[in-house]
């Protein structure tokens, strides 16, 4: 895809007014692209639209508020984004939650489940009649965390065993991501000419890293949590412009013209694909759960 054929483009992306989705946004409108950011906070929104239209030199940037733990709120998103233009060239599903403990959402759905896995296979399928409308769409997905360990079927909203904190449930999410990927980019194959591919960000020195609560620890690093947040990672977590460029890479590279279920690193390489997210039986299972939840959408 060249920066002409971007010129007029469309992309959303979810979780884009602030960290790693904001500056996904700052790469795309700056290549060109007419850009969705969407969020919790309209000021912040409206704050974020504005330094992105400043930054880009164009005024085509455009901040939603909506809450896409919700199937309503990815709704209400989705109709606006289909309110305002005729095709979608570009999905970003990058929004990232955290919480120290386990949280259900209104639709009764554990929340980083909703925000990793359930919010891409949904917002994908809502918005699947302007990705057709595109000439090569792209659907990018962000894992994150240390993803790869196995997908425990029985287990996957996290009822039985939740740890928030990114050794663990954090990270089953995202290798859930993975797995969800892989699956919707079998379904999507064939005519619908949209791609589906996951990029890792690397660890960022995001907003949601940085207020990452004490209690969110395991009880045995809580002494040393403090100068971890404070000290040591701001050392070694990757700036936000860094950790952007995976997906800016996945969104528009010609390298990836016609490419799709691939895994994408923090420095823009194809790896292979965790072997826990190959598994047919968990990309069933994660994708069941999610066209159940969904209200039966599939692919």
């Amino acid at each position: 895809m060249t920066s002409s054929d971007r010129n007029g483009s469309v992309a959303l992306v979810t979780g884009g007014t602030g960290g790693i989705g904001m500056e996904t946004a700052r790469g795309l409108a700056r290549d060109g692209a007419s850009v969705i950011v969407a969020g919790l906070d309209p000021e912040r929104g409206a704050r974020a639209a504005q330094d992105l239209r400043n930054s880009a030199g164009h005024d085509r940037v455009h901040a939603v508020p909506a809450d896409v733990t919700r199937l309503d709120g990815m709704r209400r998103l989705a109709a606006e984004v289909a309110g305002r233009y005729d095709r979608l060239d570009v999905l970003v599903n990058n929004v990232g939650v955290n919480p120290p403990e386990r949280q259900v959402t209104a639709d009764g759905v554990e929340k980083m489940f909703a925000a990793h896995v359930l919010a891409p296979f949904t917002l994908t399928h809502l918005l699947l009649p302007l990705l057709q409308r595109a000439p090569a769409a792209r659907v990018v997905n962000l894992t994150g965390g240390i993803p790869g360990g196995p997908i425990d079927t029985g287990d996957l909203q996290g009822e039985r065993r939740y740890l928030g904190w990114t050794f663990s449930h954090y990270n089953h999410t995202k290798t859930m991501t993975m797995a969800m990927t892989c699956r919707l980019a079998e379904a999507l194959r064939g005519s619908s000419g949209v791609t589906a591919n996951v990029v890792y960000p690397g660890h960022g020195h995001t907003p949601m890293n940085r207020v990452t609560p004490i209690r969110a620890f395991p009880i045995l690093y809580r002494p040393v949590a403090p100068l971890v947040l404070k000290v040591v990672a701001p050392l070694f977590l990757s700036d936000l412009t860094r950790s952007a460029r995976s997906s800016v890479y996945a969104a528009t590279s010609a390298e990836l013209d016609g490419v799709s279920g691939v895994y994408v690193d923090d420095r823009c390489r194809r790896k292979p694909m965790p072997a826990s997210a190959l598994d047919p039986g968990a990309q069933e299972a994660v994708w069941e759960l999610c066209a159940r939840l969904a209200g039966g959408l599939s692919g």
